[in-house]
């Protein structure tokens, strides 16, 4: 089963510094049909301003997954630590028993685009941590990386979740599979382009396909396409 949500019918809320489309219910949106996929709670597309951001916030017990797409992101926590996360990075913040932080944008006259993913944890009272690492262009070109996984899959960051988090980038006429086991499910969020899945469905720039009891995912690229793709217990 395949449930295509587009674009234009996700919440969209948007201030003086900040627009951004929340897949799931999330601070004043609350839809008790839609606070989350599995594991996954949280999928937020967000772009902030230049010399703007989140102030100094709590979290505990969540995996918080930020990848930047444009811009960069600088961040502090509770714990002293500071860093900055730029595009095609990947950041893994383990919240765990909890942690303070912030986020922000430093350009003074560039944007920062971001996805912020959170995944429930497999595992409580982790100790806070943070891992981040950096994937190239071409490291995601016509191909599924994986970015982020609770398994052991070589140069991802570690998920406290039996989760995996692949990014693509998709030239017109590439096509790439993707296997689901048995009881998995899928997550795609379209970045921009468009493509076809499993020859029957078109996802074009900001829509998401939530997907269950399928076996294999097809994707064909009509146009230059990022996608993220998360594969869920």
């Amino acid at each position: 089963m395949i449930n295509v949500i587009r674009g234009e019918e996700r919440y969209h809320f948007a201030n003086h510094w900040l627009s951004t489309y929340w897949h799931f219910s999330f601070d004043q949106y609350y839809d008790p049909n839609n606070v989350g996929f599995g594991p996954l709670r949280v999928f937020n597309d967000d772009r902030v301003r230049p010399g703007s951001g989140f102030p100094t916030h709590a979290h505990r017990e969540m995996e918080i997954i930020t990848y930047v797409l444009e811009g960069e992101l600088e961040h502090k926590d509770s714990t002293g630590g500071v860093g900055r996360i730029g595009a095609g990075e990947v950041q893994r913040m383990t919240a765990g028993t909890g942690i303070r932080h912030s986020e922000y944008n430093p350009s003074v006259d560039a944007e920062v685009h971001l996805l912020q993913m959170w995944l429930i944890p497999a595992v409580e009272k982790l100790p806070p941590s943070y891992e981040q690492k950096q994937f190239t262009a071409a490291e995601r070109a016509s191909v599924l990386l994986p970015v982020a996984s609770g398994s052991a899959r070589d140069g991802a960051v570690k998920v406290h979740q039996d989760a995996t988090i692949f990014v693509a980038t998709l030239r017109p006429g590439d096509a790439v599979s993707h296997a689901l086991d048995e009881g998995r499910r899928a997550y795609v969020f379209v970045v921009d382009g468009q493509l076809g899945m499993n020859g029957a469905v078109t996802l074009a720039g900001g829509d998401q396909a939530r997907i269950e009891n399928e076996t294999k995912l097809d994707f064909a690229a009509s146009e230059t396409s990022e996608i993220v793709l998360l594969d869920l217990p």
